[in-house]
């Protein structure tokens, strides 16, 4: 029998809440102690490893102490500085970008709505919603990565129209999870896939969205 759009939606919700029961992590594991340098860390973060941007961070935070230092820096330093994360030239040039819009047109200050995020160089909704998350506490959005786009398809949540758009992706989890787990359900997503739902090689037997799974190997 083919699920009704208020079972599914029963359903993403129990499967949110098992995953806060599942993983203690209710952060990213990204270092940062300002909304500034949270930004930072998420931009070199695009297809690089957390681990990879948490080595490359401190010593960059501990050279350009403010926004005002990233707005002025040259961008051979930089690019230097951030060249392991990968990409270093296209993320350079966009954090030096935003460094210098929130400078001059917010005061310096990381805005703190969707909208004004979006406007940043180097800033889509994924990037912005778990910016907002973690350095504001504010939930716009369901942050929509690679584990989340592959999860979610294989839990059954996703239309096939919305495969690998992550604006659909995104629109249509927004509509079946409460708000209140907006935020964390990415994150644990992705913890997830790290841990048991790996891409290559899923541990299907050990995990317990086994039973209302339909992508389930076993």
């Amino acid at each position: 029998m083919r699920e009704t759009k208020a079972q599914k939606a029963l359903r993403a919700t129990k499967i949110s809440e098992m995953l806060l029961e599942m993983y203690r992590r209710r952060k990213t594991v990204l270092t940062w102690s300002s909304p500034w340098e949270c930004l930072v860390a998420i931009q070199l973060s695009a297809q690089c490893t957390d681990k990879r941007v948490n080595m490359v961070t401190p010593p960059l935070f501990a050279r350009l102490k403010s926004v005002e230092g990233f707005a002025e820096v040259p961008s051979a330093e930089l690019e230097k500085r951030i060249h392991s994360t990968g990409f270093y030239r296209n993320k350079a040039k966009n954090i030096k970008a935003a460094a210098r819009l929130v400078v001059d047109e917010f005061g310096g200050e990381v805005p703190r709505t969707m909208e004004e995020l979006l406007r940043l160089p180097g800033m889509a909704r994924k990037s912005a919603n778990v910016l907002l998350f973690n350095a504001f506490g504010l939930v716009e959005g369901v942050a929509v990565d690679t584990h989340v786009m592959r999860i979610t398809d294989l839990l059954g949540l996703i239309s096939a129209g919305a495969r690998k758009k992550p604006v659909k992706i995104e629109r249509e989890l927004m509509e079946l999870l409460p708000r209140k787990n907006w935020g964390t359900f990415s994150l644990l997503i992705t913890e997830h896939g790290r841990e048991v739902c790996i891409a290559r090689r899923p541990q299907c037997e050990t995990c317990k969205f086994n039973k209302i799974c339909p992508g389930r190997k076993v």
